[in-house]
């Protein structure tokens, strides 16, 4: 495979100029954006002056209400965060708790059994146990009650994630001791060749 064959292609670069261009990555924003975004910050990142990213909150703001759409826009703490409209929190708490009566995924399952035998354990070190990305399995997680943080990394600041009783309640254990050993499953380490480590 040659060199230029594995190059990314480039992205298209948006114009912010264009007034419903820089609307659409302000809401881009706080769609991923797990807490609330302040002015300033928005202002950066989209690199326009803060009273029109003032006005594009203003214009979204308006537009969610008149369109009575499911979620808004509204002030949080020292920024902005999209919310659900509290008329639709049953509807929202439904199928939250419908979802912590549903099993577990496969990923989900894969990632919780490492936190179990590794934890205390960053969200970096399970996802390059795995492989792949777990941020929002570890959210599902959280949510459910089986997993908590416990505190930061002192070397990398990362979060530290650990099992919880309602794990162990779960799982019909009274501690994470009482795990089985995963020593029998693993290969004799004089069968492994050199490159396999």
């Amino acid at each position: 495979m040659t060199e230029s064959s594995t190059e990314m292609p480039a992205s298209p670069m948006v114009d912010l100029d264009d007034p419903s261009a820089l609307r659409g990555a302000v809401e881009a924003l706080l769609f991923v954006a797990d807490g609330p975004l302040e002015l300033a910050q928005l202002a950066a990142t989209v690199q326009r002056p803060v009273d029109e990213v003032a006005e594009v909150l203003a214009m979204i703001t308006a537009d969610l209400d008149a369109r009575d759409t499911g979620w808004q826009l509204r002030p949080a703490a020292s920024g902005f965060r999209l919310y659900t409209r509290d008329r639709y929190a049953p509807i929202i708490e439904s199928f939250l708790l419908e979802g912590q009566r549903s099993k577990l995924s496969q990923a989900a399952l894969e990632t919780l059994a490492v936190i179990a035998y590794r934890q205390p354990v960053t969200r970096a070190r399970i996802s390059a146990i795995r492989g792949v990305n777990v941020d929002g399995v570890v959210r599902t997680l959280l949510a459910r009650g089986l997993i908590t943080e416990v505190g930061l990394d002192p070397d990398t600041g990362g979060g530290l994630y650990r099992t919880t009783e309602q794990f162990c309640e779960k799982m019909g254990i009274t501690s994470v001791d009482e795990l089985p050993s995963l020593a029998p499953l693993l290969p004799e380490l004089d069968t492994l060749d050199n490159d396999e480590f």
